[in-house]
């Protein structure tokens, strides 16, 4: 039965634990998780205090080590794994085996040594300072995970769901993953070279209510015809109003913000086998010559 073993650090976020661990939870891949940490309680960031064991399981090569982030405004004011803890996480990679991080936990990887020379990423927050930390390092940005060898990280939060869906496509097949994902109600399974913020969260940084119902609406019916009219009429304010509140809080008209989201999407099936006339039939465009002009952008 192949081992996954978390290592929990103080102030661990649940959901960078708790998104990986409930993929490999699932029944018909027949894991065995651990959970593991220098003391026998932990406090997570959340203020909820888990339980886990001070003594590492047995591990072979076929199993894994998964160190999930912890709340980290800086990582170096904020790390808190003891040197046999990363002696151990190093032991294991040298001995053949997977080890994975979420989030902060590259910070972890990167000081057992395992990043160097390698392609890494981390949330988008931490990207500069761990960039700067491990400078032998390639850090990837704006990315959801990077698998460079036995060495896999993630951007931390929803994307280490990810990527453990990612690990088990490569040990058990893409339907076996899909199976997962569906179970989990994971509405899209999403590679690594996926930006971390959509289009849709890049562009809903203002606070104007007005925009905000006329983006409801774009994000909802993006692949439908939408006249200004249309946007008005939800937003209750006059076509104009919509044109210049719109451009003033996203830089953006209304058409390109919807242009944006068709090719985000379409992008995404194209990534998992569909050709360039379906998915831009997929998203709303007539046909494909105006998501190639949108591509070559």
């Amino acid at each position: 039965m192949t081992r996954v073993a978390f290592v929990l650090a103080p102030g661990v976020h649940l959901l960078d634990l708790a998104g990986p661990a409930q993929v490999f939870f699932d029944d018909v891949l027949g894991y065995d998780l651990h959970w593991v940490a220098e003391h026998d309680e932990v406090n997570t960031a959340q203020g909820l205090p888990v339980r886990a064991d001070t003594t590492w399981p047995t591990l072979t090569a076929d199993d894994l080590v998964v160190v999930p982030g912890w709340r980290s405004p800086s990582l170096a004011a904020t790390f808190a794994l003891g040197q046999a803890t990363l002696d151990r996480i190093r032991a294991h990679h040298d001995s053949g085996g997977m080890v994975v991080s979420v989030c902060a936990g590259a910070d972890a990887l990167g000081k057992a040594g395992l990043l160097d020379g390698r392609r890494a990423t981390t949330h988008h927050d931490l990207q500069d300072e761990l960039a700067r930390r491990y400078p032998k390092a390639t850090v990837v940005r704006d990315v959801l995970y990077v698998v460079d060898g036995r060495v896999a990280t993630s951007a931390g939060i929803a994307s280490g769901i990810d990527l453990a869906l990612h690990l088990v496509a490569t040990r058990h097949g893409p339907a076996v993953a899909a199976r997962v994902a569906r179970s989990m109600v994971v509405y899209a399974r999403r590679n690594g070279d996926e930006h971390q913020a959509s289009a849709m969260l890049r562009h809903r940084s203002h606070v104007d209510d007005t925009v905000h119902r006329v983006q409801d609406l774009i994000d909802t019916r993006f692949s439908d015809p939408l006249p200004l009219t249309t946007l008005a009429g939800a937003a209750g304010v006059s076509a104009r109003t919509v044109t210049r509140l719109f451009g003033r809080a996203t830089g953006l008209t209304p058409l390109r913000y919807q242009h944006l989201l068709r090719l985000e999407r379409a992008e995404h099936l194209i990534r998992h086998g569909a050709t360039v006339e379906s998915a831009a039939r997929a998203v709303g465009f007539e046909d494909a010559r105006m998501l190639r002009r949108l591509r070559a952008r």
